[in-house]
């Protein structure tokens, strides 16, 4: 099993050696977003709000953390439709499980990179430390990974299902939910109803919890396991959905279809 797990990992990384848009990927965008909030943060900072430098820049790192761990799994696969070999990776002696185990690997070392070098962005240029998140840093950026990992399943089998024309998903679907989960204001900020919903999402809780964090320097453990239950099921819910969507277009020959196209 780990030989094969190993094998689609280097065929991952070897892509990202030999292709300079490939590392700009990981990089370019992060950056970007970093640098804007960052000196909207600075600028709040100097004229009415001192403390939003922290909460912002902080909400944008782990935000990305999110971010990578769901792309890795639906680029991975939507790579093979683009270069048509999702047949020959489906015909190889490969389980389903090992790739996603493959590509949730990728996910977690390119997050890992991410988060360490806009970290280090924004102690030298913002003077933000994110370590002053504490212990509670861990567990958040663990909670965040795990539902992205989720989200990546529910966004890869929206694709298996209607092909091509719900690609756009792949972007739309993380950014749809960002304001929902209040990377960047407190929940109470929402309507009503609207919390509801975001109560209902582990990345709610993790930006609540990295709020209290930074204010308090105090998380409570309470926020921990609603969002490890969350998680667990929003995994076992995306993991379902994945494998009915890939069920229903083999039988239906979609696959084959949507691979040549």
């Amino acid at each position: 099993m780990w030989l094969r797990v190993q094998a689609l990992i280097l065929r991952q990384l070897y892509l990202y050696r030999r292709s300079l848009a490939r590392v700009m990927e990981i990089f370019f965008w992060p950056v970007m977003s970093l640098a804007v909030w960052g000196f909207v943060s600075t600028y709040l900072q100097r004229v009415a709000l001192p403390g939003a430098v922290v909460y912002l820049l902080g909400a944008i790192i782990l935000w990305d953390v999110l971010y990578r761990s769901q792309q890795a799994i639906t680029l991975s696969l939507t790579e093979e439709f683009w270069v048509k070999n999702i047949l020959n990776l489906f015909i190889a002696p490969i389980r389903i499980s090992e790739l996603m185990l493959a590509t949730c690997l990728v996910g977690i070392f390119k997050a890992v990179i991410t988060t360490f070098f806009l970290g280090l962005l924004a102690y030298f240029l913002y003077s933000f430390n994110l370590l002053r998140v504490g212990p509670a840093l861990v567990p958040f950026l663990i909670g965040l990974l795990l539902f992205g990992w989720a989200v990546g399943m529910l966004t890869m089998g929206l694709v298996l299902r209607f092909g091509h024309a719900s690609e756009a998903l792949i972007w739309g679907v993380p950014f749809l939910m960002q304001p929902i989960s209040a990377v960047f204001y407190p929940v109470d900020t929402l309507p009503g109803w609207l919390r509801v919903v975001a109560y209902a999402l582990p990345s709610t809780h993790v930006f609540e919890g990295l709020r209290a964090s930074l204010s308090s320097g105090q998380v409570n453990g309470r926020i921990f396991l609603i969002m490890l239950a969350l998680n667990l099921v929003y995994l076992i819910a995306g993991a379902l959905f994945f494998g009915h969507m890939l069920r229903s277009v083999r039988e239906q020959g979609r696959l084959a279809r949507t691979g040549m196209e």
